[in-house]
């Protein structure tokens, strides 16, 4: 005799096996009340109801959040121009020092502030140049530095989260 092996079955699948083996007619008999229809439409219509208030809540918030974020770029583009003076008279030779302490603290306080909304500051010489970050304005044949890297930054980048504000100005060495 030869030895069959009992197959375990999952409640699952004995359900199914039942409904294969059931004559249409019996699958289609069905007690239809109309109360139970009407019920039934209407506990359908209240969930999609509350779906598309969740999806509305949803895009609400998020539209409130990129209006947000935003606005928060445009305040930083306004205050580029001031960060840019201030870089320039600090890299300006002075023999007044209270001056040149004077700039320094403006334009420390200014990136502390930068900092605090989330901007970060990019593009310096010898890193690698991203096209998607850098704006390539000028190119050199340098030999002491690689393929690709920023030799020279003009202008400094700024993005705010996955935003660029500014892309960096630099001079790429080919």
């Amino acid at each position: 005799m030869a030895n069959k092996e009992k197959k375990q079955v999952t409640p699952e699948e004995a359900v199914e096996e039942v409904l294969e083996e059931t004559p249409e007619e019996v699958k289609e008999e069905t007690v239809t009340d109309p109360w139970e229809e009407k019920y039934n439409a209407e506990h359908d219509a209240h969930l999609r109801l509350a779906a598309d208030y969740d999806n509305f809540r949803k895009r609400t918030a998020k539209e409130k959040e990129q209006t947000y974020g935003n606005g928060k770029a445009d305040a930083v583009e306004k205050l580029l121009p001031v960060y840019d003076n201030l870089e320039r008279a600090l890299n300006q030779p002075t023999e007044d020092l209270a001056y040149k302490k004077g700039v320094e603290l403006t334009m420390t306080e200014l990136v502390k502030i930068l900092n605090g909304l989330g901007v970060e500051i990019f593009g310096e010489a010898g890193e690698s140049f991203d096209p998607n970050m850098h704006n390539a304005v000028m190119h050199t044949e340098d030999e002491t530095l690689g393929e690709n890297v920023i030799a020279q930054v003009f202008q400094k980048g700024f993005k705010l989260g996955e935003k660029i504000v500014r892309f960096a100005m630099v001079q790429v060495a080919n």
